[in-house]
């Protein structure tokens, strides 16, 4: 994976502005921050962070991909307000589970999530060099 970013434009932090990569490429679904037995842990926000990342490195996992592979990251969040007085746990959990790959991303606040205890969802896509 190589990143983007314009002539001139200030380098984004947690993040880049594009990505470009060849390879076999794996797509996530919506996941949330639940276990394996679809049962939430946690309520707390960062949790849910920590473990709707760890689930994206499961899925990868399984189709022989991991987070250095990810190349776009799409969050859903309930809050917009919580996320931003909690960027430096999150990141700090992003980077415990993901390492210091920083792809592409976009985050949107939404009114709510299919699973009502849920406050964030993810979607990665990840490629993986042939």
């Amino acid at each position: 994976m190589q990143t983007v970013n314009p002539e001139g434009w200030k380098r984004p932090k947690g993040y880049s502005n594009g990505t470009t990569a060849r390879g076999r490429m794996v797509f996530t679904g919506g996941l949330v921050g639940w276990d394996e037995n679809e049962h939430f842990p946690s309520g707390d926000f960062i949790d849910q962070v920590r473990q709707v990342l760890k689930n994206a490195v499961a899925v990868l996992e399984a189709a022989d991909a991991g987070p250095e592979h990810v190349v776009r990251l799409t969050w859903y969040i309930t809050d917009k307000q919580e996320y931003l007085s909690r960027l430096k746990e999150m990141g700090e959990a992003y980077r415990d589970v993901m390492g210091r790959n920083f792809p592409a991303m976009a985050m949107v606040q939404v009114a709510a999530l299919i699973e009502d205890e849920a406050k964030v969802e993810l979607e990665a896509t990840a490629v993986v060099p042939d």
